[in-house]
């Protein structure tokens, strides 16, 4: 079985001196060919589609002249499946969670640049969720949730006439308060470059209380 699920086929060897270093400080591994119709910079987040295939290296860090193609080359795809797998509640997003969120982070986008396209977003880690709620006044067995709270670690590609195409790494925050009287619902968005997930996480409980300040809910991860 190869790299990408398929055995690789013969090519000649390049004479590429990029291609044959990082053959050489990869011994017994590969070195991927990006497509750069879709990445500008192949040193910084690459989406699997940008991989056109990689050559396969020996154990001395030569070119083996095989090559094996990538079934997924092609132009770059949202991936939302690592906010809409887990098992959390996301009613408080709409019917369409993916499309809420990819639609705040263009928000917050555009709030810099007014022309900017997000052309894909991928989620690249499960999302820290925060959930607040207080029991109902009727019935102490349910509980009301009153606000809800997550941040996203994501890579993106975006375009402006100003700054050409950028690819973009970070946490999108987003909390939503007042869930319980939607005419008096409040929401905020974050939009940190160059975080990790812990970092955004651990001001996500601070965040939560900052529109409004604390009221008794109960915030549960």
């Amino acid at each position: 079985m190869g790299l990408f699920g398929s055995r690789g086929r013969r090519k000649g060897i390049p004479n590429d001196p990029a291609l044959l270093a990082a053959a050489a400080e990869n011994p017994g591994g590969s070195v991927a060919e990006i497509d750069s119709t879709y990445i500008d910079d192949p040193d910084g987040y690459v989406p699997p589609e940008a991989i056109r295939g990689a050559w396969l290296v020996d154990g001395s860090g030569k070119l083996t002249g095989e090559y094996q193609e990538n079934p997924r080359h092609g132009v770059p795809q949202d991936d939302f499946g690592k906010l809409t797998d887990p098992d959390h509640w996301l009613g408080w997003l709409g019917d369409d969670p993916a499309t809420a969120v990819r639609q705040g982070i263009e928000d917050s986008l555009r709030a810099q640049a007014a022309d900017a396209v997000v052309e894909w977003v991928k989620i690249l880690e499960t999302p820290r969720f925060l959930t607040g709620g207080r029991r109902d006044s009727e019935d102490e067995q349910l509980m009301v949730v009153t606000r809800a709270a997550l941040a996203a670690p994501f890579a993106l590609s975006v375009r402006a006439a100003q700054h050409g195409r950028s690819v973009l790494l970070g946490v999108f925050s987003w909390v939503a308060v007042n869930l319980a009287q939607p005419e008096s619902r409040k929401d905020r968005h974050w939009f940190d470059l160059g975080v990790g997930l812990d970092w955004a996480g651990e001001r996500l409980r601070g965040r939560i209380y900052e529109i409004d300040g604390e009221d008794g809910d109960t915030v549960a991860r």
